[in-house]
């Protein structure tokens, strides 16, 4: 919680399985979660719901999740919103391109359970 309500968490993830996994885990800690498995879902839900915080797979089926990092960094109504980067690869280049693109962070999947909810909080603590 911040400010006595719910943190709202964009997760953009296009497998169904980790985007059940991540938001049943955020939900149990008390997160809002909302959900876009592609880019013109995500920036729909930006508009809506904008979200405290976002999860950004960057290996989107058809779309880049670090150019779409890129422009929400870009755009004055989100380019203070904390982006965190999920990742299969542990490799350290994409790392640093997840970084030069404006992620705040860098996850690699499979995720942590015992330690997500509180790495995302730090996140916005830092923010």
């Amino acid at each position: 919680m911040i400010n006595n309500r719910q943190v709202v968490v964009l997760v953009i993830e296009d497998s169904p399985s980790n985007m059940c996994l991540i938001s049943d885990l955020l939900n149990i800690h008390g997160f809002e979660v909302r959900q876009a498995n592609d880019e013109a879902t995500a920036m729909q839900e930006i508009d809506t719901h904008c979200p405290d915080l976002i999860l950004m797979d960057i290996s989107l089926i058809g779309a880049n999740g670090l150019i779409l990092t890129e422009k929400l960094k870009r755009n004055n109504k989100t380019k203070d919103i904390p982006i965190i980067a999920l990742s299969a690869h542990a490799i350290e280049q994409v790392k640093e391109d997840a970084f030069e693109a404006g992620c705040a962070g860098y996850i690699v999947k499979p995720i942590n359970t015992r330690t997500l909810p509180k790495q995302l909080l730090s996140f916005l603590k830092n923010n």
